[in-house]
């Protein structure tokens, strides 16, 4: 009798080793050395040492973190990113989990937000952040930049080449930030 018969009506599903398209999509993200960082913490959260982490150790890692989650958003954060149904977080999801924290983060700056730091940036109130203007932004952080630095952070963001920066490739340029 072939496979295909003996599993007709069968609702169990077999995934195949490797990465889904989240945690591929979730490493792409991410560089080599954050994907080292962030092994590094999960090692440290898996507390018993089981390859995963569990509802308890995910609370443990949140209010470590100073959160104070309860049972069931413990249970939905693990039901969200637990693509093999385990009941737990291996590796792979934990980056899933990592990177869509991230993203809630970076969206956590909304364009009104970024318009105000543009009108800062903008200190002549031209429309525009020329390179003196950045230069300024970064002498005022303590930032050291050269002139190369300043350079290609201005041809970066200067997306038409008119020597300046406006709102519109500013935001372009912060969303590379984040």
């Amino acid at each position: 009798m072939p496979l295909s018969e003996l599993t007709t009506g069968c609702s169990m599903s077999v995934r195949a080793p490797g990465p889904t398209d989240q945690q591929a999509e979730a490493r792409s993200y991410l560089s080599e050395e954050m994907i080292a960082e962030f092994k590094a913490a999960f090692d440290m959260f898996d507390a018993d040492g089981g390859g995963d982490i569990s509802v308890k150790e995910l609370g443990t890692v949140m209010r470590m973190l100073g959160q104070t989650p309860t049972k069931e958003e413990l249970d939905a954060i693990i039901e969200e990113v637990d693509e093999d149904g385990s009941g737990t977080i291996d590796f792979e999801e934990f980056l899933v989990m990592m990177v869509r924290q991230m993203k809630e983060d970076a969206k956590g700056k909304s364009e009104e937000e970024l318009a105000e730091c543009f009108r800062i940036f903008d200190r002549n109130a031209d429309g525009y952040i020329d390179a003196e203007e950045l230069a300024e932004i970064f002498r005022a952080s303590g930032e050291h930049v050269t002139d190369e630095e300043l350079e290609s952070l201005m041809k970066d963001g200067d997306k038409n080449n008119d020597g300046r920066i406006d709102f519109d490739e500013f935001l372009k340029m912060m969303e590379g930030v984040q």
